[in-house]
C-alpha cells in the first residue's frame, strides 16, 4: 500500500531544510542592517524623545519583518538564498558595490544627515500634513516591497541567474504593473525618509541613493534581457521598469 501523503509533515521538512541552511553570519548581518542601524537616527539627535523616527523606525521594522514572515511561509527556500549571497559573496564586484550604497551607505548617510538636522535645526519646520502624508506614502511603499517580496521566489540580494533555483520570470503580483516593483518602492521610501524626518537636508543623501537604485535598476535589468529565458518577451509586455507611463 502506498503510503499517504502528508502535506504538514512536507512543509516541515521544507521549513526545517531552510531553516539548516541559513547560517548564523547570515541571520547576524540581517538584524544589525535591519535592527541596529536605524538607531543611528537617535545618536545623530542626541536624544530619544523624536516621534518622526520612533514612527520611521517603526514602519521599517515592521515591514521588513513582515516581508520576512510571510517569505518564510511561501518560499523558506529564499530566505536561504539571500543568506548564501552573505557567505559566498556572489554577484559581479559592481553589483555588491551598488548593494552597499543602496541598502547601507546611502540610508546610514541619510539616518546621520536627517539626526543630525534634528539636532541643529538645520532645515525649517515642515508643516504636520507633510510629515503625515510622508508616512502614509512611506507605509503603502513598504507594503507594496513586501508585496513583491513575498511573490517573488528569487528574489536574491544580488543580481545572478539562479540556475539552481529553476529561476523563471515572474510575471504575477505587482509584477504586472513594472517590472521592477521593489526598487520602486524603495525609492519611494528613501524620499520620502526625509519629509517624515523633517529633514530637507536629508533629501540629497535620499536622491543620490535614489539613483544609485535608478543606474542598478538599469544594468539589472539589462542583465535580464541577455541571460533569463523569457525575459526580453515578458518586457514587451510589462514595458516600464519602475513607474508606468514613464519609465
Amino acid at each position: 500500500m502506498k503510503r499517504q501523503r502528508n502535506p504538514a509533515s512536507e512543509e516541515q521538512e521544507v521549513m526545517g531544510a531552510a531553516r539548516r541552511g541559513i547560517s548564523l553570519r547570515a541571520v547576524i548581518s540581517f538584524l544589525v542592517i535591519v535592527v541596529m542601524l536605524p538607531l543611528v537616527l537617535f545618536l545623530a539627535a542626541g536624544r530619544w524623545d523624536w516621534a518622526a523616527a520612533w514612527a520611521y523606525v517603526a514602519a521599517h521594522w515592521a515591514g521588513t519583518f513582515a516581508s520576512r514572515l510571510l517569505a518564510w511561509r511561501v518560499n523558506p527556500d529564499l530566505l536561504v538564498e539571500r543568506g548564501r549571497t552573505v557567505d559566498e559573496g556572489m554577484g559581479t564586484r559592481q553589483d555588491r558595490l551598488l548593494v552597499l550604497v543602496a541598502a547601507i551607505l546611502g540610508p546610514l548617510l541619510l539616518w546621520i544627515v536627517a539626526g543630525l538636522d534634528e539636532r541643529f535645526a538645520w532645515s525649517p519646520d515642515l508643516p504636520p500634513g507633510v510629515q503625515e502624508a510622508a508616512f502614509g506614502v512611506l507605509l503603502a511603499a513598504f507594503a507594496f516591497s513586501t508585496w513583491a517580496f513575498v511573490t517573488n521566489a528569487f528574489f536574491s540580494a544580488v543580481v545572478r541567474i539562479q540556475e539552481d533555483r529553476g529561476q523563471r520570470v515572474i510575471t504575477s503580483g505587482p509584477y504586472r504593473l513594472v517590472r521592477h516593483p521593489a526598487y520602486a518602492a524603495g525609492i519611494v521610501v528613501y524620499l520620502a525618509t526625509p519629509l517624515l524626518l523633517d529633514s530637507l537636508w536629508a533629501l540629497i543623501p535620499a536622491a543620490v541613493t535614489a539613483a544609485v537604485v535608478v543606474a542598478r535598476t538599469s544594468l539589472e535589468d539589462r542583465f535580464l534581457h541577455g541571460f533569463l529565458p523569457g525575459y526580453a518577451a515578458y518586457a514587451r509586455r510589462t514595458r516600464h521598469r519602475l513607474l508606468p507611463g514613464v519609465w
